[in-house]
């Protein structure tokens, strides 16, 4: 198990080619400004808080990163108020949900939680 100042990110080179980041950046880009994201973000809700914010402040992000072989699709992005887009980092869905097993886990197993 890691410690939170010991999170690793497996990052291949195939996926951080400043090539390839380049022209995933252009596509991103370029569906900030497609109807289906200004819908996305009509809503003003963060994807992962929830938190109704204003359009205006929502970021996009990507749900897998780029530089972890994610996409400028419609099915990776999402819009995100800044401080969870900041506290996701590189992070994947999956890893947010092992940490919260992780997180039940250990409160299941405290000394207070323990019947006698």
């Amino acid at each position: 198990m890691t410690s939170k100042s010991q999170v690793y990110h497996l990052l291949d080179p195939a996926h951080t080619n400043p090539k390839r980041l380049k022209k995933e950046r252009e596509k991103a880009r370029a569906l900030r400004k497609s109807h289906w994201w200004k819908n996305q973000i009509a809503l003003g809700v963060c994807h992962y808080c929830s938190k109704k914010i204003s359009p205006a402040l929502l970021t996009m992000d990507h749900l897998v990163p780029l530089a972890r072989g994610g996409t400028s699709s419609k099915g990776n992005v999402v819009p995100a108020c800044k401080s969870c887009n900041e506290n996701k980092k590189l992070k994947i869905p999956v890893e947010d949900a092992f940490e919260e097993l992780e997180r039940q886990k250990k409160d299941r197993s405290t000394p207070e939680n323990e019947e006698s």
